[in-house]
């Protein structure tokens, strides 16, 4: 069974098409995504910023991440959520769409940041808390997080777009990384 063959049940599915067709709850959900991932990304930007030492020198990065990291994780999990019903409401469109697509990579790689920061150099914060700049390995995880939220935003943003869209005259590069095969777009707009 293939992830497209997945996505066409899933599309098919009673929730699915309530979810897409509804008046208010695609809305709502997009909404609360959108709000999810302000809170997010601005806590993990204050963070980042510290980590650059652009901002809060003065503040002991244990500090700053230990009043900020409850706030990033609570948004993180209802950005999730919401991203999932999204995905969910249209999942072969998303399936097709070049920008979705290049966002789940750039969460991949947010996410390998994020985890190579914690399990690294961040072990050690004990011994640089205090300095106005951080190591350059925080420095560069902290700039690199920042890139890749900017790079998630505009991707995800784009997705709302169907520039890219199966079943029109693209180049054959873009239908390959899109995955499209003899697909016809049932929301394309003739």
């Amino acid at each position: 069974m293939s992830l497209l063959t997945v996505c066409e049940w899933l599309e098919g599915t009673r929730w699915s098409v309530e979810l897409h067709q509804s008046m208010y709850a695609y809305a709502i959900v997009e909404s609360i995504h959108v709000w999810a991932l302000c809170l997010f990304v601005g806590f993990a930007a204050m963070l980042d910023l510290r980590l650059v030492g652009a901002t809060f020198r003065r503040v002991p990065v244990s500090e700053l991440a230990a009043r900020l990291l409850p706030w990033t994780r609570a948004g993180f999990a209802v950005m999730v959520v919401s991203g999932v019903l999204l995905f969910y409401a249209i999942p072969v469109r998303s399936y097709h769409s070049v920008f979705f697509r290049l966002k789940l990579v750039l969460l991949v790689l947010a996410g390998l940041n994020v985890w190579l920061f914690h399990s690294g150099i961040y072990r050690r914060v004990a011994t640089w808390d205090h300095d106005a700049w951080p190591p350059r390995r925080a420095r560069i995880a902290g700039a690199l997080s920042l890139v890749l939220w900017a790079a998630i935003i505009v991707s995800g943003r784009m997705i709302a777009y169907n520039w890219f869209d199966c079943g029109r005259s693209e180049s054959d590069l873009i239908n390959f990384l899109a995955g499209c095969g003899s697909f016809v777009d049932p929301y394309a707009v003739p």
